[in-house]
């Protein structure tokens, strides 16, 4: 039976659990996420955990925060005055919103502190420095053909 390789292109289930057993995400009740394995898509460690599957299989794989979404960069927590935020806004813990940078890009980040004069915002990867767990199923692997073996 044909197993997953790099360039191939697969549909997977998947359920992402962190350490503790918290879900972060799951493709139960929709399609299957379909990718291009090593073409960048995923992180790192799902592009691994899936390599060598054949269809139908079903595992578990856990994912260290380097070959995930890495550590948290402290350099991405940053101050930002109060009287900057549009009048009718209030902040609050957890709040996410998106920025701009110097050269217009827009990222997300999310409000990790409230104090007087400033908010702290946090634009690492809500799951940066996280090691994840994968419950994976091989649904398919797109445009495979079936192994024939010639006498």
């Amino acid at each position: 039976m044909q197993q997953v390789k790099k360039g191939d292109t697969v549909k997977v289930h998947y359920h992402g659990k962190l350490v503790d057993g918290t879900t972060f995400d799951s493709s139960e009740g929709r399609e299957p996420l379909e990718f291009k394995v090593g073409g960048g898509m995923v992180i790192e460690g799902f592009d691994n955990g899936v390599t060598g599957m054949q269809t139908g299989e079903k595992k578990t794989i856990h994912i260290p925060a380097l070959q995930a979404y890495g550590v948290k960069n402290e350099e991405m927590v940053m101050e930002f005055p109060k009287d900057k935020f549009p009048a009718d806004m209030v902040p609050e813990v957890g709040m996410q919103l998106n920025m701009h940078n110097g050269s217009g890009q827009q990222f997300p980040v999310v409000i990790v502190e409230v104090k007087d004069e400033v908010v702290i915002l946090d634009a690492n990867h809500p799951l940066a420095g996280e090691d994840l767990i994968f419950d994976l199923e091989l649904v398919e692997i797109k445009g495979a053909s079936p192994l024939i073996i010639m006498p």
